[in-house]
């Protein structure tokens, strides 16, 4: 999925569904960075109406989905903790190039895309390994949702700069979230 060089072991979704408070409120958190993040972009891009209106729409949908989260903590008695550090998403945020404005700009929607392609892969290992069906049937919807988003900001990347430098960059994003991703997959968090 995504051309994700490493995916994730099935045996994770085992370890996300044995502390479902946990993986909910971790998950509510990263809809909520997402949201952020979209919005960020908006400042960064403010001379593109058009993307600025796609963005927006994220925005708004990232923010839906963490107010569904929060829903379903709340439906199933569980108390939503406190913001989560996501040291998966702070590692590749190190990779982005501070280069030209440009190159910023390709790099940070790229930055945005891989996350969105780890977290539908994730969605998808969930859909298809927890016996929850409530869950089941909402991680569908999501992982649906994160491809678009991936697939958004992939031809937002590829609208600011050469196409052919954008794909050769994209590959290097592939490769260094693989060896990130090594790292990860045992915790239950979205990223963890």
């Amino acid at each position: 999925m995504f051309k994700l060089k490493l995916p994730t072991d099935p045996r994770w979704a085992n370890i996300a569904e044995g502390n479902i408070q946990e993986i909910l409120t971790d998950h509510a958190w990263c809809e909520q960075k997402a949201a952020t993040n979209a919005i960020s972009l908006i400042i960064m891009l403010s001379e593109y109406p058009e993307i600025v209106t796609e963005l927006l729409a994220i925005a708004q949908e990232e923010l839906d989905h963490f107010n569904q989260v929060h829903e379903i903590i709340k439906k199933r008695g569980y108390t939503f903790g406190k913001a989560r550090k996501d040291d998966y998403v702070n590692e590749l945020a190190k990779f982005v190039i501070q280069g030209t404005r440009e190159k910023l700009i390709i790099d940070k929607l790229l930055f945005a895309a891989m996350i969105e392609a780890r977290s539908c892969e994730r969605f998808k290992v969930l859909t298809e390994n927890i016996k929850d069906e409530e869950l089941k049937t909402f991680y569908k919807e999501l992982m649906i949702s994160e491809a678009n988003h991936y697939t958004t900001f992939i031809g937002f990347a590829r609208q600011m700069g050469d196409v052919e430098s954008v794909n050769k960059r994209w590959e290097e994003w592939l490769e260094h979230e693989a060896k990130v991703i090594q790292s990860y997959g045992k915790s239950e968090t979205i990223h963890g």
